[in-house]
């Protein structure tokens, strides 16, 4: 595997966890409508009684996941953290923390260091 798809692997399992957790909103969301419809009609005499019950497994299920997704990232972005320490350069490890520990865009990054750089510009100009 190559660095950066290495790197990358904490975007991934975050964009994961991110998504399961819209899945279980909306799972829960479903186990707790509480809608009531009256109706002359009688009611399906086949209906799900079960219904309830599997949303609730499922739910249960997605939250496991969602447990072992978030320590398994926490394990990557510690080992990332480790990877990136050794770097010598501080620039370079600031840069690398915020892309793929914080997941910021390049360009992010790199307007921020365009105003950090402007700023201590103006901020030496301004002492002599």
């Amino acid at each position: 595997m190559k660095i950066k798809e290495y790197l990358g692997q904490a975007y991934h399992i975050d964009h994961c966890i991110n998504s399961k957790l819209e899945q279980i909103s909306s799972l829960h969301d479903l186990a707790t409508e509480a809608t009531s419809k009256v109706s002359d009609i009688p009611r399906s005499a086949t209906r799900n009684v079960h219904r309830m019950e599997d949303v609730i497994v499922k739910l249960i299920d997605l939250e496991e996941e969602v447990n072992q997704d978030i320590n398994a990232l926490v394990d990557l972005k510690t080992d990332i953290t480790h990877l990136i320490k050794k770097l010598e350069n501080h620039e370079y490890q600031i840069v690398l923390e915020e892309r793929y520990l914080c997941f910021k865009k390049f360009d992010q990054i790199r307007y921020r260091w365009i105003w950090i750089t402007a700023s201590m510009y103006s901020a030496c100009m301004t002492e002599h």
